[in-house]
């Protein structure tokens, strides 16, 4: 399913992003690189536990990056889900 983060349309990429959909109930499922930040990491872990959102954790910010077709890191990103797409 990481693969899926190439697609533009299907995801987005960065904290405060990956936040916003969480918390609007707009993510199907949510990455979060073992090395980010333990601020960040809680936020995300809360949120998606909260939302009962499923959490993929990834080694590294660079290889979440890498999945999303960006040349730097990414401590977080999240697939969108496709019904709240067409909202």
């Amino acid at each position: 399913m990481i693969s899926q983060l190439k697609k533009k349309q299907m995801r987005v990429v960065g904290f405060k992003e990956t936040l916003k959909v969480i918390k609007a109930g707009q993510a199907r499922v949510v990455y979060l690189a073992e090395d980010a930040d333990e601020h960040i990491k809680e936020q995300i872990e809360r949120a998606c536990q909260q939302h009962e959102i499923p959490l993929e954790m990834v080694e590294r910010k660079t290889y979440l990056g890498e999945a999303c077709g960006i040349d730097v890191g990414s401590a977080t990103a999240a697939l969108l889900d496709k019904s709240e797409l067409s909202k």
